[in-house]
């Protein structure tokens, strides 16, 4: 079997996701391929995966509709499916699964070769309103009545894409992998002191991550002592701007950038605050869970999946004072914190692992295909 994976920009748990499976794919005898922006080859190292058993092509897939990009997008994507001729493409993403939908119509099935069967994972919601939600909209509907199955990273996703017109929707499994050791912490900005709590945050600093409402929340426990220490960390374009608002707010906050020992900030944290506006499977909450580190939450998207209601305390997105409360109710009640890590390590253990999603990966291509 040959698999073509698509995906366009992407900075994160997408392109882990697709790194997984590329890789999985590979080490069980499945030719592999990556099809995707130059940058995120850069950013991830598709084209030295396993060894080079991996193959990596560039496709230059924006992050956003632009008719003219994507044309061209689309036209690159049908002379390379037609010449490696995959089995199955598995497209991740919206915008990704409806250029290669198109793409494929275009490739002509021969003698020896079937088109390939499509199978889209949609990782993130639409954007809503505007003439952005309305392209997306269209984005959807292509991706509902084109491919042969849509895997989906949360309910509310499948929900949609049933509405939407899907054949065939079900779950994709997302894991976080295998978490790195969690000694050698590299140091925090600043020297904190160690008798602070650390109130942990970490992502992609931008809006759907909700950072801004838990800088709002974090001058809700200001008068807690020791003074909890927020941390936030993570790269992206709302950096200066969430800067700038901890310090009107007065906040002592640190932004310490990207970090490679995330798991070494967990296991030092008190709690773990996720404020997004939506997820999917969010791999940072995955490891959370695993640390066992006393989670706080919105309810949005593919999380109280995660959490369930006890691994958790879950609150409505963009509201500060019930986070600030929450975040309040961890840090000073012992007994709470105790159960929520308890249930944390317990969620942990039972997340799905990259042999699971691989396994899953590879039952979905066989059925799409008619080989199972």
């Amino acid at each position: 079997m040959k698999v073509a994976f698509v995906l366009g920009t992407s900075t994160g748990g997408t392109a882990r996701h697709v790194r997984t499976l590329a890789v999985g794919c590979a080490a069980r005898g499945v030719a592999a391929g990556v099809f995707g922006p130059a940058q995120t080859d850069r950013d991830f190292g598709f084209s030295r995966l396993a060894g080079g058993q991996v193959s990596f092509t560039p496709v230059e897939i924006a992050g956003r509709p632009r008719a003219a990009h994507d044309v061209r997008a689309i036209r690159r994507l049908r002379r390379l499916l037609a010449a490696w001729r995959p089995d199955v493409a598995h497209a991740h993403g919206l915008r990704a699964g409806a250029l290669t939908a198109v793409a494929l119509a275009f490739v002509r099935p021969t003698v020896y070769h079937r088109r390939p069967a499509l199978v889209v994972t949609v990782h993130n919601a639409p954007p809503a309103g505007g003439a952005t939600g309305a392209v997306y909209r269209v984005l959807e509907r292509i991706v509902a009545t084109r491919a042969d199955s849509v895997l989906c990273v949360s309910p509310d996703l499948e929900e949609r894409m049933r509405a939407a017109g899907a054949r065939r929707v079900g779950r994709a499994l997302v894991p976080a992998g295998v978490s790195a050791e969690t000694r050698g912490a590299l140091p925090l900005p600043g020297n904190p002191d160690p008798a602070r709590p650390v109130v942990l945050a970490a992502g992609r600093l931008a809006a759907q991550k909700g950072f801004g409402t838990l800088l709002e929340a974090a001058a809700g426990w200001q008068d807690l002592r020791p003074q909890p220490l927020l941390v936030i960390a993570g790269e992206g374009p709302l950096a200066a701007d969430l800067k700038g608002q901890a310090s009107r707010l007065g906040l002592d906050a640190r932004f310490p950038g990207h970090r490679d020992d995330i798991p070494a900030l967990l296991a030092a944290a008190a709690v773990f605050v996720l404020p997004s506006v939506w997820e999917g499977q969010p791999l940072i909450l995955q490891e959370a869970l695993r640390a066992g580190v006393p989670v706080v939450a919105t309810r949005v998207g593919g999380t109280p999946g995660l959490t369930g209601e006890d691994a958790a305390l879950l609150v409505p997105a963009g509201d500060a004072p019930r986070l600030a409360e929450a975040v309040r109710a961890v840090l000073t009640d012992e007994v709470l914190a105790a159960r929520l890590r308890k249930a944390a390590a317990a969620r942990g253990r039972a997340l799905p692992s990259e042999d699971d999603a691989i396994a899953a990966a590879l039952t979905e291509y066989k059925i799409v295909t008619g080989t199972r």
